[in-house]
């Protein structure tokens, strides 16, 4: 039993040092694209139906601007104020549209090539509360409170997605509830996220002059407008559309701010089936994809080329009651779907994953999670927003959710990466040596020792210990070394990739509300 557990103890020693990133078992972007819930005549039929419904349907609300790039390129005004977008123009469109795109971060390291059947996850969503089990446990250990969330809220999500490997990007995950100034609002989500993370950020604006602010602040930390059109690690998450079929205005217009800014735009059309897109999964796919392709080809009429995130996310509805259900089956399949659709087109492709119906990080979260988010990455779209932290049909965002759905995003992308077949894997040299030259198992041998740095897992807070181990231990779920574990990282992570004298720049030119004591460790 001493060897046992002293053999065990040592591989735990080696597991545990640091790796370099040549020998860690997952990247971001591994290749996904196994899972194909469609065929490929299916897909074919699926975009002719949207080439159908862009030409002979088209959006309405469309702003004077879009109206006359697209009637110049071949669009058409119906009499009842429709604008229709023909194939010819869609054909273009995606003849013209950048692929292989770069989603840079601040530091070099934090890059995603957007390229094939790479796959990344990240957050997203904007929650309107904070699961707030992590901070009330050791008074409540029972409750978990529900509360508004707030800017520090934001700017801790961002600090803790800093330090969590598998999740890959940020983008605003909640709602500074404690601003109620539009404005004020735009400009301090911004500098919350990019000062909480180096990795790539999503933003948002509700109003062109925002967006234009929201650019000289993002310019200012690139060192200049130059720098930052030469690495923009922002872009802008854009809902053009007000499902079915209907610009939002004022979206289309924060959108050709930010595409002449030089900032790359995630085009993101989110009908609920059943309410606002059909409620047949097949049609919502249809919609869904039809309205991303119009406002794909807006895009490339304003700047041709320019990098652009193809983004349906079409959401379920529980049809007993109207609530949308952002952990069902339905939602799994329908996502997956649509990020096939996108690789089938080869665009930049990015879909939602991971939101749960569950108001706790709990077994109902746990099953909710995984399995939308594994098909969702095992359908090859490029990102997979929302996969880390999100609770209650996106209302609420969790600390200890996103610590836990770290562990779960690091399995998911191991079964992205999957099994190489060739001739050191296959491992006859090894099975040969075992069996002819002792001792009949694997456990020392030097090949075992090299694969479980490279070939496998492990969870970070994730329990694997014995029963006896575990209630020796204290019988703890996974809940509180999670909770343990942000509470460390924010007692102790403090970015300084905003150097202070930059960030006093950025406080005399903008009202920044984050308080300069509050993204400091306590003395």
């Amino acid at each position: 039993m001493s060897r046992r557990t002293g053999g065990r103890a040592a591989r735990h020693a080696l597991r545990s040092a640091p790796l370099a990133e040549e020998v860690k078992p997952v990247h971001p972007g591994q290749i996904g694209g196994c899972y194909k819930p469609l065929t490929d005549a299916e897909l074919q039929r699926v975009y002719d139906a949207m080439l159908d419904l862009l030409e002979n349907v088209g959006f309405t609300r469309a702003i004077p601007r879009t109206i006359e790039l697209v009637t110049k390129a071949g669009g058409k005004m119906t009499t009842d104020g429709r604008l229709t977008f023909p194939r010819e123009l869609i054909e273009w469109t995606l003849e013209v549209c950048a692929r292989d795109i770069t989603l840079y971060g601040q530091k070099p390291e934090h890059d995603m090539l957007l390229q094939g059947n790479k796959v990344y996850f990240g957050t997203a969503g904007a929650a309107v509360h904070v699961v707030d089990a992590w901070k009330t446990h050791q008074k409540y250990p029972d409750q978990t409170a529900y509360r508004e969330s707030t800017l520090q809220d934001l700017y801790d999500a961002a600090r803790l997605v800093d330090r969590l490997e598998h999740v890959h990007f940020f983008q605003r995950c909640m709602v500074a509830r404690d601003i109620e100034d539009p404005y004020a609002m735009d400009l301090n989500t911004t500098y919350a996220s990019v000062t909480g993370t180096s990795k790539h950020c999503g933003l948002s604006y509700v109003d062109p002059g925002h967006a234009a602010d929201g650019l000289k602040l993002l310019q200012t930390i690139a060192g200049g407008e130059k720098a930052w059109r030469e690495r923009p690690f922002a872009s802008l998450s854009c809902c053009f559309v007000v499902p079915p079929l209907r610009f939002a205005e004022d979206a289309c217009r924060v959108m050709e701010v930010c595409i002449r800014g030089g900032m790359p735009v995630l085009l993101l059309a989110a009908g609920q089936a059943g309410a606002t897109s059909p409620a047949s999964l097949a049609g919502a796919v249809v919609q869904e994809c039809a309205e991303c392709l119009a406002a794909l080809a807006v895009v490339n009429l304003i700047v041709e080329g320019h990098p652009a995130i193809f983004g349906p996310w079409p959401f379920v509805s529980d049809l007993r009651t109207g609530a949308m259900s952002g952990g069902s089956g339905e939602q799994a399949v329908l996502m997956a779907a649509c990020g096939q659709v996108g690789r089938y087109l080869d665009l930049p492709t990015g879909i939602a994953a991971g939101m749960a119906d569950a108001k706790t990080p709990d077994a109902q979260s746990g099953f909710e999670k995984a399995y939308t988010v594994t098909l969702a990455g095992h359908s090859g779209a490029n990102m997979v927003y929302e996969s880390a932290g999100m609770q209650a049909s996106l209302l609420g965002f969790g600390f200890e959710s996103a610590m836990i759905d770290n562990d779960m995003l690091g399995a998911i992308n191991r079964s992205i990466r999957g099994i190489e077949i060739d001739h050191d894997n296959l491992a006859l040299e090894t099975i040969t040596d075992v069996c002819l030259n002792g001792p009949e198992h694997f456990l020392g041998h030097e090949a075992t020792l090299s694969r479980m740095q490279s070939d496998y897992v492990y969870p970070d807070v994730g329990n694997r210990l014995t029963p006896a181990e575990w209630m020796e231990s204290g019988s703890k779920n996974v809940n509180e070394p999670a909770r343990a574990r942000v509470q460390e990282i924010l007692d102790t992570h403090f970015p300084k990739h905003v150097p202070e004298e930059l960030d006093g720049r950025l406080r005399e030119d903008f009202e920044i509300l984050l308080p300069i004591k509050q993204m400091q460790p306590i003395n």
